[in-house]
């Protein structure tokens, strides 16, 4: 597998990759995971995973080049070694030219490529947050480069459709959005396989941990909505604070508590502080998977605002803890989310998150019976032993 991202750094592909390797381990494959250095040192070991790191540039969107490079270098070595049956490239963050696909198909072994989600998906995400006056939508280079560059790095994605044996969509939108924006080749061989999430980590609490919810300034009785989530413009926290704000108007014990890594912390206060909310808002920057899995199962309900994800694992990650979610009507959140285990409201519209807020938390009851459901729904549908079966059923095909 070739991933740029891998624990211990954050992010759902580093995720997925580290939990379906596992998976399929466990079922007795030899995995080998070639992926970016600089992620830390306490990489969690596996039997039967071995894990190699390469450099790459530090420059936004051109990493995804030099670390396809030098990903290619380290494969070819491998294969030297110890030939590999099935390659699985991790998209979009490794961007390959056609020769690069035509050589790795001739002389390594067939290409399995999971479509994570699409540039031009991002760049789009990011001016609906514009248009929707989120906070500093351009302060992250990251997010600029997207911006500016993301047109250059299709191309390399539409290689990657033409390139590989078996594409892999994580959600039917994604799917829909790879056909209506590239050039597929009319035998296209593409499934959709949505990820799971680690169901033993984010389980449900058989009590509430009261020093937990004390933490966020919570009694028993208090409201405690959870939101988590890199921050940056396209995940729609602006938003989701003005919405809070008609929230905590009618329900003055309710509290929000966001979770999630980036520059726009410091933004964030001012404006929940512009609202005259600041006593209700809890933002943490940095919380250990374990405190986040804690904190889950404790939540009455969690707010996934996003304007754009490929999948998106963080309500499969409240469902799993038996915390209902509400999130977009958009994208593959509904694939994911209903009325059975949450409530979907209008992207970007105020009014319409806070009226769907309110209107899950009027009957705690129910929510608690929305909870159980989104955890059986996990377990049925969402499991990376379910994933690790589906790949297996491909690699197999196209060996």
């Amino acid at each position: 597998m070739l991933s740029a991202e891998y624990p211990p750094r954050w992010g759902g592909m580093g995720s997925t990759v580290f939990h379906l390797s596992s998976a399929l381990a466990s079922r007795g494959h030899n995995v080998t995971i070639i992926t970016r250095n600089g992620g830390g040192k306490n990489i969690p070991s596996i039997p039967g995973v071995e894990v190699i790191s390469v450099g790459w540039l530090r420059i936004p969107m051109e990493f995804t080049r030099s670390y396809g490079r030098t990903a290619l270098r380290a494969l070819k070595k491998l294969n030297k070694s110890n030939p590999v049956d099935v390659v699985h490239l991790h998209c979009p963050m490794i961007s390959w030219t056609e020769k690069q696909f035509r050589y790795c198909k001739m002389n390594i072994g067939p290409i399995v490529s999971s479509l994570h989600g699409s540039w031009l998906g991002e760049k789009d995400g990011l001016l609906i947050a514009k248009e929707q006056k989120e906070t500093a939508v351009w302060a992250n280079p990251n997010d600029l480069a997207i911006l500016l560059t993301s047109k250059r790095y299709a191309k390399f994605e539409n290689q990657a459709l033409s390139g590989s044996d078996v594409c892999v969509a994580n959600s039917e939108a994604t799917k829909r959005d790879f056909i209506s924006r590239y050039s597929p080749p009319t035998d296209w061989d593409c499934e959709v396989i949505h990820w799971g999430v680690d169901t033993e980590m984010f389980t449900p609490a058989e009590t509430r941990d009261k020093d937990l919810r004390r933490r966020f300034g919570c009694s028993e009785e208090d409201i405690l909505l959870l939101a988590v989530g890199r921050l940056a413009a396209r995940k729609g926290y602006g938003s989701l604070l003005r919405a809070f704000a008609l929230v905590n108007s009618e329900f003055s014990n309710s509290k929000l508590v966001i979770v999630g890594r980036g520059h726009l912390r410091k933004r964030l206060l001012n404006q929940a502080h512009s609202l005259g909310i600041s006593s209700s808002v809890y933002i943490e920057s940095s919380m250990s998977f374990e405190e986040l899995a804690k904190l889950f199962r404790n939540a009455d309900l969690s707010v996934y605002p996003s304007y754009y994800e490929g999948q998106g694992l963080i309500p499969l990650e409240s469902m799993s803890s038996g915390t209902p979610v509400v999130t977009v009507n958009h994208g593959p959140l509904p694939e994911m989310v209903d009325s059975e285990v949450g409530s979907l409201f209008q992207m970007g519209n105020i009014n319409s998150m806070s009226s769907t807020i309110i209107k899950e938390i009027s009957n705690m009851d129910v929510l608690k019976d929305k909870g159980i459901a989104g955890r059986k729904r996990v377990l049925q549908k969402f499991t990376y032993e379910i994933d690790a079966e589906s790949f297996i059923e491909i690699y197999d095909r196209i060996q």
